[in-house]
């Protein structure tokens, strides 16, 4: 014998309804629509803007200490790098101070980055990188002409005015956290850490800059970008989890 429902007396096995069809239904459009995600920006954002006031912190420091007066260890570590320069160390260093500094820090890297994001459907990445470099290369300038500090006297190449913050530390540091907030890939934020600590050590081994210096380009870029990222991130999220083909492949599908 059929079990009696409680409510209506109708025998269990017999009673229709949604949960006892038989027949599979397919999800509804709700069921299957991704839910809608808003980025936590609050945290990132005091985290850029720590950066920045560590910056303004030393850039104040040094002004009271004199701005040609390094600070001990920076001597004892530039006298040390001066007094083991090697070919093996120089060509690559030579390198990064190309890459890092002049037309092509400028236009030619820029360029290529915005056009790869471009070409991989990222619209709101580009606008957002190059608003980031813009910014970042803005406020390295500013800092530079307050602070004044005068450069290393054992520099190996001629850099524009001004010592503190590293304009190249501060390029490769925003490119970097750009781009790793950008992919949101392990192996972009490790590579993109590995070439600003490279470029960073690069300007104190040429003799362009002091230790603060870079540690000053290095705040400057990753605040610029964190807090340029900020208006950025609900748009960037969805159009990281969207499928993007390059433009190529778009163009061969339809050909």
């Amino acid at each position: 014998m059929d079990e009696q429902s409680p409510d209506d007396g109708t025998p269990r096995g017999d009673r229709q309804g949604p949960a006892h069809d038989s027949e599979p239904h397919a999800p509804s459009p709700a069921s299957t629509a991704p839910a809608a995600v808003r980025v936590a920006r609050f945290w990132p954002v005091v985290s850029g803007g720590a950066a920045l006031a560590l910056v303004t912190v030393l850039a104040l420091v040094l002004v009271y200490r004199g701005q040609d007066k390094p600070f001990g260890f920076e001597v004892e570590f530039m006298a040390g790098l001066a007094a083991n320069r090697a070919d093996w160390l120089t060509t690559p260093a030579l390198v990064f101070n190309a890459v890092g500094g002049g037309l092509l820090s400028t236009f030619a890297v820029p360029a290529l980055v915005i056009g790869g994001l471009l070409l991989f459907r990222r619209p709101w990445a580009a606008g957002y990188y190059l608003l980031a470099t813009i910014a970042s290369a803005t406020v390295t300038r500013v800092i530079k002409v307050i602070v004044a500090r005068p450069r290393p006297e054992e520099i190996l190449v001629q850099p524009d005015f001004g010592s503190f913050p590293s304009g190249h530390s501060a390029n490769a540091a925003v490119t970097a956290a750009a781009l790793g907030l950008i992919f949101l890939r392990t192996w972009v934020w490790v590579t993109g850490a590995v070439y600003t600590l490279l470029m960073m050590f690069s300007r104190t081994y040429l003799g362009a800059h002091w230790i603060s210096d870079t540690l000053g380009g290095l705040l400057v870029g990753v605040g610029i970008a964190v807090i340029i990222w900020a208006p950025f991130a609900n748009r960037l999220y969805r159009e990281h989890r969207m499928p993007h083909p390059p433009v190529w492949v778009r163009v061969r599908h339809h050909a």
